[in-house]
């Protein structure tokens, strides 16, 4: 395991909730505008929600309205943002064509010279069936990613996931190994699942991976029927809620001190701790008459 964390570094972190709707052009417009806010207060990273430029689940519409990256404008509008306010901007995603028939749900992190520093596509597709009825087949229009990724910024490593990424412990184990200090979970959660296991799951992941997590949320009622979960949220590796937004678009503010990973994983090592195992198992034996 190696620590990333640039000693002493401190941050003003700022999570843009939204809730997106079908029209790229006016999701872009609405962003814009709170990162410009977020960047008003202060902060230095900006962190916008999951598919922050389109919210579409008929498949026509969707690749109607989907770009590839290369010539992408809502990419092009951002990047020229983060140079203008000179912030760090993680665009949390934004969906891309990548071929024909498929497209990527795409993290891109921009850096203060507007250049994409990392770009990260989701790994694990949302394909469920909620008991409210609600059902998702993320991997009918999107292509998983296969590949982890961890940012180098002037505060430390920075992993970045996606919104369903969150149930998948050993992903988030690994960047903190690969040398995270931060991890980003933007995410568009349902309001079903987000009320059973938004905070549970956010909190065991930053204790889990001796972390910063930060995770910036869609929120409300959405033009295409379905709700978000909202609850933008800022966790220490010690478990601790720093900030908390509620279901309406906003600007979530925390101030972190990285210097509290070094703490925190001194305190309880468990990432040293790791030891590999053999799993067995063991066939029911008769009890032994006496």
């Amino acid at each position: 395991m190696t620590n990333n964390t640039i000693a002493g570094a401190k941050i003003r972190a700022g999570l843009v909730q939204m809730c997106s709707g079908r029209t790229v052009d006016a999701n872009v417009t609405a962003a814009v505008a709170l990162i410009r806010e977020a960047a008003s207060g202060g902060a230095q990273y900006v962190q916008t929600p999951e598919v922050t430029t389109l919210m579409e689940l008929d498949r026509e519409r969707l690749f109607a309205a989907c770009q590839p990256e290369q010539g992408n404008e809502a990419l092009a509008a951002f990047q020229s943002v983060a140079h203008a306010l000179g912030i760090w901007l993680h665009i949390g995603s934004i969906p891309v064509r990548v071929t024909p028939d498929k497209l990527a749900n795409r993290s891109f992190l921009i850096s203060p010279a507007g250049e994409i520093a990392a770009r990260y596509d989701k790994i694990h597709m949302f394909d469920v069936e909620l008991a409210n009825g609600e059902s998702y087949r993320e991997s009918e229009n999107y292509k998983a990613g296969e590949e982890a990724v961890i940012a180098a910024t002037p505060w430390g490593g920075l992993g970045l996931t996606i919104c369903y990424d969150l149930r998948f412990p050993y992903l988030f184990r690994a960047l903190a190994h690969g040398g995270a200090s931060l991890l980003a979970v933007p995410a568009a959660f349902t309001r079903t699942t987000g009320e059973a296991h938004w905070h549970t799951l956010l909190r065991s992941r930053a204790i889990e991976a001796q972390c910063f997590v930060l995770a910036a949320a869609q929120g409300g009622q959405h033009e295409h029927g379905r709700s978000t979960y909202g609850h933008s949220v800022i966790i220490s590796p010690w478990g601790e809620v720093l900030a908390e937004g509620g279901t309406e678009p906003g600007v979530v503010f925390a101030d972190i001190d990285l210097g509290q990973v070094a703490q925190v994983r001194a305190r309880v090592p468990s990432l040293r701790h790791d030891r590999s195992f053999t799993l067995t198992t063991q066939a029911m034996t008769a009890p032994v008459e006496s």
